[in-house]
This record gives structure tokens, sequence and C-alpha cells, in this order.
């Protein structure tokens, strides 16, 4: 944990579509973030401190990510779209319901990768909150030979921390595709540019 911490207070940011964030708030919706599980690392360094609600897994890993999330200021939910994962849920609307900003990982804990599971889409739907897709791209990084590859920027990196345009979940199991097609759609946007999804890297 040290040494992440030592690595992570290295690197530089720059941000772009933050105007939407900021637009979200100002029209008083709850927010839920979502990013791929291979940009994991350098975004929620860039958010710490803000009391964001994550949602973790409850095995091994997630442990371990929970304990760092937390060093960082985070509340934690634990659960997962598999083992744990309707409590996971129910924990994240709650938050959103009590005006709070959440973000998970859709595609994670195990993957496919790149692939949105519809958990926390609906639970954007539930709470009317409105899903902002986040991205990070990075001038040097190490790639994890991992099931999401997963992104541990190089000491002194610069990183572009990206936000897409806010999605509205309409109601019903047509609204919940909709809106699980259009997250799908920003997240690779927010991560690989307007050309979508890359070579996992980026």
């Amino acid at each position: 944990m040290g040494l992440v911490r030592l690595l992570a207070a290295t690197w530089r940011y720059r941000v772009r579509g933050w105007e939407h964030v900021q637009a979200t708030r100002q029209a008083g919706r709850p927010i839920v973030y979502v990013l791929w599980h291979s940009r994991l690392l350098p975004l929620i360094h860039n958010r710490r401190g803000e009391g964001v609600a994550l949602l973790i897994s409850r095995n091994r890993d997630g442990g371990y990510l929970a304990d760092l999330c937390q060093r960082w200021g985070y509340n934690i939910v634990r659960g997962s779209s598999h083992r744990g994962g309707a409590v996971g849920l129910r924990g994240l609307v709650r938050y959103l319901e009590e005006g709070h900003e959440v973000g998970t990982t859709p595609d994670g804990p195990r993957g496919p990768a790149e692939q949105v599971k519809a958990g926390a889409v609906a639970a954007a739907q539930h709470a009317n909150a409105l899903v902002i897709p986040m991205g990070a791209r990075t001038t040097a990084a190490w790639w994890i030979q991992s099931w999401d590859r997963f992104c541990i920027p190089q000491p002194f990196a610069t990183i572009e921390v990206v936000y897409g345009a806010p999605i509205a979940v309409e109601a019903g199991k047509d609204g919940l595709r909709r809106g699980i097609v259009a997250t799908e759609r920003g997240l690779n946007e927010v991560t690989y540019g307007e050309e979508g999804r890359g070579k996992g890297e980026g």
C-alpha cells in the first residue's frame, strides 16, 4: 500500500469533460460514475478525499482495494455483480438516495473485460441517477497480464482523465438495455477516444 501511495504521488493529471459533472450537480441529479476495471487505480487516486461511495467485490483482492480506497477517503460498499451482488447494489442505491455520488466498474470484478453488466445501470435507473462514464489515458504505464490488462501508470506519468456526457436510463427493460449500450459506448469513447474500443492500452 505504501509503495502505491508513493508512486501515485508522482502522477500529474489533466481533466477534460468536468463540465458534465458540474451540470449534473447543478441539476440536482445523483451521479453513478462508471469506469473500466483496468483504469481503476489512476481514477480512484484522482478523486480521492471526496467521499464517493465505491462498490468493491468481497474477494481477497477486493479487500486490499477496499483498504486502499478507505485510506483515500472513499465510502466502501462490499459486493459485486456475482457473489454478494444484490447486497452491493442495494448499498449503492441507498447512497444515491441519500444524495451521495457513487462509482463502480461495470466489467468487474472478473470480467469479461470492457463489457457492461447491468448492475450499475440498474442502480442508476432505480435511483433516477445519471450515469457518467470516466476514463484515463496515460503517457506511460505498466500493463499487468491480468483478465483486464490492469493499468499502473509509471512514475511521473501524465494522466488525462476524461468525463463523458451524462446518460439517463429510461424506465423498463428496454430502457435498461439502451442504458447498457449507451454506457458501454460512452466508456469506450472516454477511454480510447472517438474511435471507441482500442487494444487495452491508452
